[in-house]
């Protein structure tokens, strides 16, 4: 029996015994006939809500529905979809993957996809509590082994409360529920194409054992995720983003983090590449035993960054993007000129905001996001 620990009904998944009621749900909301049309198109509406409605179970709803959503994201809009690196992990272990964020929705559920294809459990999931804008994400989420967490606004005392909350039921879902768990490298995703783990999420992991920085860590048996999306997820939208930025303090629009989910999930991809990287040993660890805590949390960030930078996938348009940004063909011989033409094409996209922005500093943000994981490398 796994023990349940109050303290974080807060921000826990839910339990089996609740999957049913959030199926009556989510069968009974007026979005369902729009989700039931993407995810089962040759059904009729009344068997898939007689579906959804008989699931019991967590492990029914992500074998047969969320299964079913990924299939559909990759047939409409991947054209390759590959993962490697799975004979590191053991089914019988229990991980924390730390992942670049290249998609609000889609890096955690390709991978979670994988898994079950494969014959491994699901992760749980973080879920950014600014993302629950409606009950039926909120359900979706939720029974779909996501965990909510909270982004505490300037107030240090309560950002303190949250970090430790949230350390401390990784590590419990970890330890106690024998539970894997799946979370960004940073607080946000990655908008100009440079994956940097935050040390202060490091920071954070250690803080619910404050009293062996070594073992802390090495317990949660950390794993690197690099995934590359070769026509990056919202590649327009973070551009214009990047470009307000330098103008103005940003600030999110009604409706735009939906908006980046659904572009997200339409949007063609092209190829996608999951890596699982080397687990991250004891005796790295322990390498850095006699640095200060902030060294140490900046050594683990900077060897996670190592591992992804390292296994991410570089496809022709990152390095057409860097020839073009450079002004050189130093790359000229990793892609063809009808790549070469097909990113310029995609370029044009960019044209419909020549009114409203610096079109030739636009466009050098947009090759940007592509170039920068070569540099990266």
């Amino acid at each position: 029996m796994i023990p349940r620990i109050s303290k974080f009904d807060d921000i826990r998944p839910y339990y089996e015994e609740e999957i049913s009621a959030a199926m009556q749900r989510i069968a009974n909301s007026d979005v369902f006939p729009l989700l039931a049309s993407y995810v089962y198109p040759s059904e009729t509406l009344e068997a898939t809500r007689e579906r959804i409605r008989s699931f019991k179970t967590v492990h029914e709803f992500q074998h047969d529905t969320m299964r079913r959503v990924n299939e559909q994201i990759i047939t409409r809009s991947i054209s390759e979809f590959s993962v490697s690196g799975l004979e590191r992990l053991s089914p019988d272990k229990h991980y924390l993957f730390v992942s670049n964020h290249r998609d609000i929705m889609l890096d955690a559920s390709l991978l979670q996809y994988y898994f079950v294809l494969n014959g491994f459990d699901t992760t749980e999931i973080t879920f950014g509590a600014n993302l629950m804008m409606h009950p039926v994400v909120i359900d979706v989420g939720k029974s779909n082994k996501m965990f909510k967490v909270a982004r505490p606004g300037g107030d240090i005392k309560e950002f303190y409360h949250s970090s430790m909350h949230l350390s401390e039921y990784i590590r419990y879902t970890i330890k106690e529920k024998g539970q894997s768990v799946w979370i960004a490298q940073r607080n946000g995703r990655t908008k100009n194409g440079i994956d940097q783990t935050d040390q202060g999420i490091i920071k954070m992991f250690c803080m619910s054992e404050s009293k062996d920085k070594i073992k802390a860590l090495a317990e949660l048996n950390i794993v690197p995720i690099a995934i590359s999306y070769e026509w990056e997820s919202c590649d327009i939208l973070k551009a214009l983003e990047l470009y307000e930025s330098q103008y103005t303090k940003y600030t999110k629009k009604p409706g735009e983090d939906l908006n980046s989910i659904l572009t997200g999930i339409l949007q063609p991809k092209g190829r996608v590449h999951i890596a699982i990287c080397q687990p991250i040993r004891m005796v790295e660890l322990s390498a850095f035993e006699g640095q200060t805590n902030n060294e140490y949390h900046k050594s683990v960030a900077r060897l996670i960054d190592s591992r992804i930078n390292t296994a991410y996938r570089l496809f022709p348009n990152n390095y057409i993007a860097h020839d073009i940004l450079y002004g050189n063909t130093r790359y000229q011989s990793m892609y063809t000129n009808e790549e070469y033409n097909v990113f310029l094409q995609h370029l044009t996209a960019l044209d419909r905001y020549e009114d409203t922005c610096d079109i030739e500093r636009l466009r050098d943000i947009f090759v940007g996001i592509y170039a920068n994981p070569v540099d990266n490398r």
